[in-house]
Formats: structure tokens, sequence, C-alpha cells
């Protein structure tokens, strides 16, 4: 018997969620559940409850629309994450950024480790902070490690953009948010970023708005 006020488990938790009629909410900033500890995904929901997690939130980022979404951002306390990104740029920017088209992916308790020195600073959003975005200088080139949703181990190594949004959705699973690792200077409103700051790299931002980019960059 459960005392009043005491949380619900984990899957009756989801379970509540999923009955949401249309996308899953995508929390926003200010909510603990995107800063505190993340649950390691242990079977807690078991296979038939996480798939059905997992097509809600492909349906969330896709209707966002993003390019990657964690499972605390639809309130969800466990070390899952989804991507995708059909990459539909312009050519000056998919060269520029090393933008390559990644099919959907499920991540569970991924981690990444930099390989090498190389760093590479972009403009990046989170759909748990709209409207904004900043320059966060990242490692170009990761390893990722971790499990796909139904428990075969990944150990893959991503570069440019991919490598951007590997590292993106697992931070958040340790409670970390790009605005974290971001260049405060350069933060820009999406009207700002229209109007301004739309080029394929920050370095005019840089110039404009008085902040530094890792050598190579600017």
């Amino acid at each position: 018997m459960t005392t009043p006020g005491a949380r619900a488990p984990l899957a009756e938790q989801v379970e509540q969620l999923l009955l949401t009629e249309g996308p899953l909410t995508i929390v926003a900033a200010g909510d603990p559940v995107l800063r505190q500890g993340i649950e390691p995904y242990d079977g807690q929901l078991g296979p038939t409850l996480l798939a059905r997690l997992v097509e809600a939130m492909r349906a969330a980022m896709r209707a966002a629309p993003g390019v990657g979404l964690a499972a605390p951002q639809v309130g969800v306390p466990l070390r899952i994450a989804v991507m995708e990104d059909p990459a539909t740029v312009p050519e000056e920017v998919r060269l520029a950024r090393g933008r390559v088209p990644q099919p959907f992916r499920v991540l569970v308790n991924p981690s990444y480790e930099p390989i090498g020195p190389a760093r590479a600073a972009f403009y990046e959003g989170c759909l748990s902070v709209p409207g904004w975005q900043a320059v966060v200088a990242r490692p170009a080139m990761v390893r990722l490690t971790g499990q796909d949703e139904d428990g075969r181990p990944l150990d893959e190594v991503f570069t440019g953009w991919p490598a951007r949004i590997v590292q993106h959705e697992t931070d958040h699973l340790d409670g970390t948010l790009y605005l974290d690792r971001a260049e405060l200077r350069s933060l820009a409103s999406a009207q700002a970023m229209a109007d301004r700051w739309s080029e394929p790299t920050p370095v005019a931002a840089a110039r404009g708005l008085g902040f530094d980019l890792p050598d190579g960059d600017g």
C-alpha cells in the first residue's frame, strides 16, 4: 500500500503519459526533471511499453520539429534518447557543418568520449529552450557507446553534425542543457538568427557579438 502523495512506479507514470492525445508535451527549461540524476534503463518499462514510449518520442520529435529528443524532455527520468536528421539543408550548410542524413535510432544508456582535440563551434538550439540559440564549441568527433532499444550494443564514431546531436542528447541524460556549455555572448533570439546570423558558420556573429571561437573556426 502506498502512502498518500507517493510517486507512482515509473511504468505507471509512463502509461499515464502515453494516454496524452497528440504529440507528447516537451518539458521546458526550469523543470527539475531536466536537471536531476537520470536513472539508467534496466528493463523498468518492459519491451512493449518501451516500444510505445520510443514511438511517442519519435512522434514528438518530428512534430516539434527537431533532430533529437531525450526522455527527460517528455518528463521521463530514464537514460533513453532518440535521434533522426533528414538533413534537408542547403549545400553550403551541409558542407560547413558536416550535416549528413541520419536514420532514426534509439540510444539507451548512451555515453560519449571525444576522439582527438579538434572542436567545432556552431549555433545550437534545444526544444526545451524554445526561441533561442547560442554557439557551443564541442568535440568534432566522438565515440558513442550504449545499447539500442533491443539491448544490442552500440559502439560507433560520429563526426560533424551527427556528433553534435549525440552529445546534445546524451548531455540531457546527465542533467546538462546546451546553455551550460554555450558562449553566452552569442545568445540570440530566433528573430535575430533569421535577421543577422543565418550564415553556415558563426564567424560573423563572433565578430559582431564579441566572443571567441576555437582555433581554426575564426
